[in-house]
């Protein structure tokens, strides 16, 4: 079902079903006396969406934009009402996924449009009816309840970044990454990008909302959205934080590769200075000339063997006093 939940609004408390405001008369009557509608739908079709419009006179671009989605998050203004949409985000087999809330702001209506996005409203709806004394306020501070669940929805994703890039950075401190640890760590740098280019426009969407007079935000609720507008900026410096975390894990797993190549290449060259001892030696005594004076000498196979052993002796325990063995 499209429709998650439609209801009217006076004084805070729920008095029926959400009734349709069309008549600027009786948007004003209805903003006189307290009373609002709050409507959610959860991605609706065309003729459902277009059926709220026509109810409570939105505007048709913002509509079209609401249906279609797959927008940055953006404030835009059309008379007295206002039009913003918000990304959500949730960690989603291990990587950042997305939804889009579109939000329309009237006098006297609140529309939330939701896709893509698990983190319904009911639980909120709950808990502004709850306390009536704040959804009295009117539909600006139910807008920033709607934002300031949005912005919190994004810690979580942070905390489960956060850990994983304290695995990451623990595994390349004892070895260098495999290649699906790279692969992870390269995914989760993009994540993070994209995230970062989503809570950009989102600040300055908080940041309008905050500062600038818009129709239908009270004077008094603009502190409310600097609060949401510190929670996104702390998010985006943890987010920044954990891009150079990333960084430096990958500095630091390439460092440990050359750290070990250079190793692995010092014990081969150890190894091979050993082995050209005795391959020069015999080397000598393999060219097949008549006349070496060695050649009959009786102690001289039991001499040049020991030569050949003393020599290797001497150079491994060189190179392991050196640390290249």
């Amino acid at each position: 079902m499209t429709v998650i939940a439609a209801r009217q609004y006076r004084d805070g408390k729920p008095v029926g079903p959400a009734a349709p405001h069309s008549g600027q008369g009786e948007d004003k009557a209805s903003a006189q006396d307290g009373a609002f509608s709050w409507v959610g739908l959860f991605e609706p079709t065309f003729d459902e969406i277009n059926a709220c419009a026509d109810a409570f006179g939105l505007h048709p671009l913002a509509v079209d934009d609401a249906l279609h989605a797959h927008q940055l998050p953006k404030l835009e203004i059309y008379g007295d009402q206002l039009f913003i949409v918000a990304r959500t985000a949730k960690i989603e087999g291990g990587h950042i996924a997305y939804g889009e809330t579109a939000i329309f702001v009237g006098r006297n209506h609140i529309v939330t449009v939701r896709h893509g996005s698990d983190h319904g409203h009911s639980e909120l709806r709950a808990k502004l009816e709850a306390r009536p004394v704040l959804l009295a306020h009117g539909v600006d501070y139910v807008l920033h309840a709607l934002l300031d669940m949005i912005a919190d929805n994004y810690f979580p994703v942070i905390d489960a970044a956060g850990e994983i890039v304290a695995r990451l950075e623990q595994c390349a401190f004892e070895a260098a990454l495999s290649r699906a640890e790279m692969r992870e760590l390269f995914n989760l740098r993009r994540d993070l990008l994209q995230l970062q280019r989503v809570l950009i426009p989102m600040e300055d969407v908080c940041a309008k909302l905050a500062s600038l007079d818009l129709p239908n935000i009270d004077t008094e609720v603009r502190p409310y959205f600097r609060d949401i507008l510190d929670h996104l900026r702390r998010i985006s410096s943890l987010v920044t934080l954990h891009r150079e975390m990333l960084n430096s894990v990958m500095e630091t797993s390439a460092l440990i590769e050359q750290q070990q190549q250079g190793d692995i290449t010092r014990k081969l060259a150890s190894w091979a200075a050993i082995l050209a001892v005795p391959t020069a030696i015999a080397g000598i005594y393999g060219m097949n000339f008549v006349h070496m004076p060695e050649l009959r000498m009786e102690y001289g196979y039991f001499i040049v063997m020991a030569a050949i052993a003393a020599i290797c002796a001497l150079l491994f325990w060189r190179f392991k006093k050196s640390g290249w063995l």
